[in-house]
């Protein structure tokens, strides 16, 4: 929703409540008038404009300029009208015109349409029918024109503010969406392509997988160059231990619980794609010859699962370099991954004592 619809909610319960004291405030003074029967006829003008133009009043692109002029000869002409069927005793001593405080909304429907400019404007011609049409220049006259446009022009400013405060959020919105989207695709991208080249260096598997895997990428590559949409995944529920058990061979040894560790299927595959960048990670960094351990743990707060490795670790400043550098596997395919889930990665390592990566999901409700 908009943030200024409210506004325009005030505004039209406005406009009706002020209906209601101008009718009361007549009724109440209507035999003291020179012409009482012309301003009953005006008030009910009055009322049936109002409530057919209250659709109207509900927001900004239903309250055209028209509505507006109309709004607005509505109220000059019931103040220019006041002046004649009135006595000029009661004129002179101040009393209030016919529209009363209804022509306030007058202003304030140009404010909500165009910002103070409008509003002034609008103020502008119902003072000049004040001092013209009713009573000339006098301190009344003067006090009620200087609060109508103080209000008005505020009004109209404060909107201007919102309207641009909304559109820069929204800016920011869209981009970053359209960020996200980017460092998705890429973390599909880099994983998938990481996984083919992994497999041709070892070179495991026979030729059917590799050219399956392959051919994945190629139609990633492709959707991601036209502008298609990847296939999304699955939805429902789905046990992730078979998902990383699928990781472990004879240098990789997988430890989970003997329950199934149930979390939405995005969730698991998500976790299970970070897990095989941290091992892409073993692989390259830490040599072909080094060893991995996968640890699941299953927490009524959340899910964790480490990746542990005997390498040779890695300063702690290596990971910004890397960063800087433009390598994606750290910053997007397993941190990145993981806040996109709602979870955290972390990763710990010594010189010489290997690196550990911890991967945390926290279930609904759970603890961070």
């Amino acid at each position: 929703m908009s943030v200024e619809l409210p506004l325009w909610r005030a505004m039209g319960y406005f406009r009706v409540l002020a209906l209601g004291y101008a009718v009361l405030r007549f009724f109440t003074a209507y035999r003291e008038f020179l012409h009482p029967v012309s301003g009953w006829i005006y008030l009910g003008a009055l009322t049936l404009w109002t409530l057919a133009s209250t659709r109207a009043f509900a927001g900004p692109k239903r309250c055209t300029w028209p509505v507006l002029g109309t709004d607005l000869l509505f109220a000059v002409f019931g103040i220019v009208m006041s002046g004649f069927i009135d006595t000029p005793a009661r004129v002179h001593a101040g009393a209030p015109t016919l529209p009363t405080i209804w022509a306030a909304g007058t202003v304030l429907g140009f404010a909500g349409k165009g910002g103070w400019r409008p509003a002034a404007f609008a103020g502008a011609v119902i003072g000049a029918a004040n001092i013209l049409g009713h009573g000339g220049i006098s301190p009344d006259n003067l006090h009620n024109i200087v609060l109508l446009l103080v209000a008005g022009c505020a009004i109209g400013y404060v909107i201007e503010l919102a309207r641009a405060s909304e559109a820069v959020l929204t800016r920011a919105l869209q981009v970053e969406a359209a960020t996200r989207e980017r460092e998705r695709l890429s973390r599909d991208i880099h994983d998938g392509v990481l996984q083919v080249l992994a497999l041709v260096h070892r070179q495991q598997g026979d030729a059917a997988e590799l050219g399956r895997l392959a051919g994945e990428q190629e139609r990633a590559l492709r959707a991601l160059m036209t502008g298609a949409q990847l296939p999304e995944r699955a939805d429902g529920e789905a046990d992730l231990r078979p998902l990383i058990s699928r990781h472990a061979d004879e240098r990789i040894t997988v430890a989970a619980p003997a329950t199934p560790v149930v979390l939405p299927a995005p969730v698991a595959a998500e976790l299970s794609a970070a897990v095989a960048a941290a091992l892409d990670n073993v692989r390259v960094h830490a040599g072909d010859g080094a060893r991995a351990w996968i640890l699941v743990e299953d927490e009524p707060e959340a899910v964790t699962v480490s990746v542990r490795d005997d390498g040779p670790g890695f300063p702690p400043e290596r990971l910004a370099q890397a960063q800087r550098d433009g390598r994606l596997g750290v910053a997007q395919s397993i941190r990145g991954r993981m806040l996109d889930l709602g979870g955290s990665a972390e990763l710990y390592s010594v010189p010489g004592q290997g690196v550990e990566v911890e991967l945390r999901w926290p279930r609904r409700g759970g603890d961070d």
